[in-house]
This record gives structure tokens, C-alpha cells and sequence, in this order.
């Protein structure tokens, strides 16, 4: 299904569903959202591009092999848990930098392992779906 009209709204719903993948990540630390669900709006954004564009423009567009974001991912929510150990408090213990930036707001180690879910998730998903969609 690849219509002028697929092709013309992916073009620019791709960075608008990212820019709110982002704003979802970054609401997920006091409301509903977070990591999980960003991660799954942004992979739909690329899913919904290699649909309108095709699977190798979509793979050209992401200059590398989504399956490096997991271990990048891991990488971060595992040491995102660890940082408090250095401080002699438990394992996954929140720690939050005390002023509040303009953006983000306060920032602490739940944000770190909210992205490294974020990661994880873009990872995991695209590579699935390019995977099975490669097969077809």
C-alpha cells in the first residue's frame, strides 16, 4: 500500500510522532507514560514509514541496525540501578539532582532507566518487525 497520500503524511508524521515519543518518555516520570510506551510511539513512527516508503528507505533513514539499541539500552537502565551503590544505598534507590532544570524538570536516575526501557523497547520492536517483514 503505497500511495502518494501514505507517502506524503509519513513524510511528516515521522518527526511528529518522535518529537511525542519524547514528550511521552518525559511525562512518564509523574503521569502515565514513560519509556515503554515512548518507545512503542517511536517504533510505530518507523513502522508506519517503511510501510508508506518501504522497508530498505526506513533502514537507510536509521543509519544502523536497530538491534544495537537494546544492549545500549540495558546498558543504561542496568547502570542507572547501580548508581546508588556507590553511594551506600540499595540497588535502584531514586537519586535526584536537587535543582530543577527548565525542560526536563528534576532530573534523577528513574529518567536514565526510563530511557534505557526507551531504548530497549525501539530496539526490541523494530527489529522484530523488520525481521518478520524481511520474510515476507
Amino acid at each position: 500500500m503505497k500511495t502518494i497520500i501514505l507517502k506524503t503524511a509519513s513524510t511528516y508524521l515521522l518527526p511528529v510522532l518522535l518529537l511525542f515519543s519524547i514528550f511521552i518518555l518525559l511525562r512518564g516520570h509523574y503521569l502515565p507514560g514513560g519509556g515503554f510506551v515512548g518507545g512503542l510511539i517511536a517504533s510505530i513512527a518507523y513502522v508506519l514509514h517503511a510501510f508508506a516508503n518501504g522497508l530498505s528507505n526506513t533502514k537507510n533513514l536509521l543509519k544502523f541496525h536497530p538491534g544495537f539499541l537494546m544492549p545500549v539500552g540495558l546498558a543504561l537502565a542496568f547502570l542507572s540501578g547501580m548508581a546508588p551503590l556507590l553511594f551506600d544505598m540499595p540497588f535502584m534507590t531514586g537519586l535526584w539532582y536537587p535543582e530543577a532544570l527548565p525542560v526536563l524538570g528534576v532530573i534523577g536516575s528513574a529518567l536514565f532507566f526510563d530511557i534505557g526501557v526507551y531504548l530497549v523497547v525501539i530496539g526490541v520492536t523494530l527489529t522484530i518487525i523488520f525481521t518478520i517483514a524481511d520474510t515476507i
